[in-house]
């Protein structure tokens, strides 16, 4: 079987370790503090707890697409190699540069037109969009094709379930998910969103939920809703947070409370920079397989 890449982002805020671990090259996405700009890079440019005691501190951040002369150069690499490239992009219902890939792609098929190129928008967004791209790396390394590989990426995003909050809901107002009233009166009466994913891939704030106790109570029973298997879900199952770490270790002690089979499989990552320049310090969500029947 001719040997292909299975490449991604670098929003999908596992570790670059793990990812040299599986053999998926990423792209790097950018991000501004201040205006000034770094590389999202799994906390090389910056630390993790240096970028969000910034956000603390009332910085300005800000993230741009990656272009597709950008994706031109990074995926020029593999095909210059003879490589086929399966590159899985972060939602393009959170940023445009699923398209920009798309742009590169069509203008690298005239340069090697025998070689594959496909792009897929995950609909995913952080360790969501990472557990995605492990799987399929679990997938590749089982000998399945890129062709298949690449059907299977589209039935397995579709199965990618985001549950999220965050007990500071300064930048979903600064982000326009939250109105500036609703925020106030939010922090005042410590209100929790309850945000998941819509069938675009972008961040939908479903309820609004007094105390970060009953949100992950919500959390934790929107998750029996929705898994694989009900209680007797044993696969993989993510959680992530923006320097919040407790509040990651309560939802997975809750979670762990409910779901038997998970106890010791439930894995803790960081928020990466570019997301978290939107969803801000005190943010954390689970990501498993399930179905969205809401």
């Amino acid at each position: 079987m001719k040997e292909y890449i299975l490449s991604c982002g670098s929003t999908v805020d596992l570790t670059e370790e793990r990812l040299a671990k599986i053999g998926v090259p990423y792209i790097s996405y950018k991000y501004f503090v201040d205006g000034e700009e770094y590389d999202d890079n799994f906390g090389k440019s910056m630390s993790y707890k240096d970028f969000y005691n910034k956000m603390r501190q009332g910085a300005d951040t800000k993230t741009t697409q990656i272009n597709s002369l950008e994706y031109i150069d990074y995926f020029k690499k593999f095909l210059e190699q003879g490589k086929d490239v399966l590159h899985i992009e972060m939602s393009s219902g959170i940023s445009g540069s699923y398209n920009s890939a798309l742009i590169a792609q069509k203008e690298l098929q005239t340069r090697f037109p025998n070689q594959k190129l496909v792009i897929i928008d995950s609909l995913c967004i952080s360790s969501g969009y990472g557990m995605l791209v492990e799987t399929l790396a679990e997938y590749k390394a089982q000998g399945m094709s890129f062709d298949d590989l690449a059907k299977k990426a589209e039935e397995l995003k579709l199965k990618v379930i985001h549950l999220c909050t965050a007990s500071d809901l300064t930048h979903f107002v600064k982000g326009g998910r939250i109105s500036k009233t609703a925020g106030i009166f939010g922090s005042i009466l410590k209100i929790c969103p309850f945000i998941k994913t819509d069938e675009n891939g972008a961040l939908l704030v479903v309820k609004k939920i007094p105390g970060k106790n009953r949100v992950v109570d919500e959390i934790v029973r929107q998750m029996e809703r929705r898994v694989d298997d009900g209680l007797e879900y044993n696969g993989k199952c993510y959680i992530c947070n923006g320097d919040c770490i407790e509040d990651a270790q309560t939802l997975k002690r809750a979670i762990d409370a409910r779901f038997v089979n998970l106890k010791g499989k439930i894995e803790i990552f960081n928020i990466g920079t570019t997301i978290g320049s939107h969803t801000g310090p005190s943010t954390f969500a689970v990501f498993f397989f399930g179905h969205d029947n809401t």
